[in-house]
């Protein structure tokens, strides 16, 4: 792949990442509930879905999965479904009585990845949006294997850097706020999920 190509494919990318999306959101409250660190188990969860949607794409999956209209509505409204529920679960809880109390119980790393791979893999459209961004990119004369391989990690380092810095910047926002106003850090925890889940729900075909 000539770099003038690949330089023009990371601008596209950063382009549909300036917006945050469900998953960016989805890191935003994860790491102010949980603290930064442990919101990497979030993101490598979602990264991890991306990863399987790219190599679904890359292998001609996706023209299977477009025309299962009904699976595309099922999966997504699980995954909508799901993040409401998580997220009306956090706002409840801090206005319970041990709201300002360290008495509730964290999150496993596994639950926290599995919240991160289910946003991601909730939006199977994202198969099509990696079937209809990589032809635009891919040279026929060239190995294919090698330039999904290129346009796929690209992908997931540059969406990794923006759920990291989303992470960071939350978390540094929820010490801040964290003694004086855990249940108000709680509530913006659950506000967050509930608002990936609507940008979920909102996501089309043509949208990552």
């Amino acid at each position: 792949m000539y770099l003038d190509i690949w330089l023009v494919y990371l601008g596209t990318i950063l382009v549909f990442m300036v917006t945050p999306g469900p998953s960016h959101m989805l890191m935003i409250s994860v790491s102010m509930g949980n603290g930064f660190k442990r919101s990497l188990a979030t993101a490598v969860g979602d990264l991890s879905a991306n990863a399987i949607q790219i190599l679904m794409a890359g292998f001609g999956l996706a023209a299977i999965i477009t025309t299962s209209r009904y699976g595309f509505v099922v999966i997504k409204w699980l995954g909508v479904a799901y993040l409401i529920w998580m997220g009306v679960r956090t706002i409840s809880r801090s206005f319970g009585d041990n709201a300002n109390t360290s008495a509730n119980p964290e999150a496993s790393l596994t639950q926290l990845w599995l919240r991160g791979f289910i946003t991601s893999a909730a939006n199977p459209k994202a198969v099509v949006f990696f079937a209809a961004l990589f032809p635009q990119f891919i040279n026929t004369h060239e190995p294919l294997a090698m330039q999904i391989l290129v346009l796929g990690t690209t992908y997931i380092v540059v969406d990794g850097l923006f759920l990291v810095t989303y992470g960071l910047g939350s978390d540094w926002l929820a010490q801040k706020l964290k003694h004086q106003y855990k249940a108000l850090v709680e509530r913006v925890s659950g506000a967050g999920l509930v608002a990936a889940a609507i940008l979920l729900g909102l996501k089309t075909s043509s949208e990552r």
